[in-house]
């Protein structure tokens, strides 16, 4: 039995322990904004905070997770209005979308954390997370407008 904490609720998982964080996730809890791309986490597209820090939930399994915090992509700010959501909105960096959960946790982490970034060190960073629509000026500038706006 493994005792957690996603999106400020108190959750319970009596199966598996190696059973991946995604999996618990998307298919025991219902939050299925976090997605699956590649399972070896060479993509990011599974990007979740635990204890605040960006973490690929495709390799983490759920049994080292007691009495972590994890928030995912429902969590971030249920109205939609953590300044990486709202820089992602304004400057239309979605195209197919489908890694932009896990940009979005990656960068919401970077933000957070940050007293300022280069291009470099935005790029550092958010390298860790593929967008095969090839979105990175977009998500570069969405990440500066979110550092100006917090």
């Amino acid at each position: 039995m493994v005792n957690f904490v996603v999106n400020s609720e108190q959750q319970r998982f009596d199966g598996d322990e190696d059973t991946p964080l995604l999996w618990v996730l998307r298919d025991e809890l219902g939050f299925t904004g976090t997605k699956y791309g590649c399972g070896i986490a060479a993509c990011g597209a599974c990007t979740v905070h635990i204890d605040g820090q960006p973490s690929f939930a495709c390799i983490t399994p759920v049994g080292t997770l007691e009495g972590a915090e994890i928030t995912t992509i429902e969590g971030l700010s249920p109205t939609g209005d953590h300044p990486v959501q709202v820089a992602w909105r304004e400057l239309n960096v979605v195209q197919c979308g489908y890694c932009q959960a896990g940009q979005i946790m990656q960068a919401a982490a970077l933000v957070d954390n940050s007293e300022s970034l280069s291009d470099e060190d935005i790029d550092a960073v958010m390298s860790a997370n593929l967008c095969r629509c090839g979105t990175y000026p977009r998500i570069r500038a969405a990440i500066k407008q979110a550092m100006e706006a917090k």
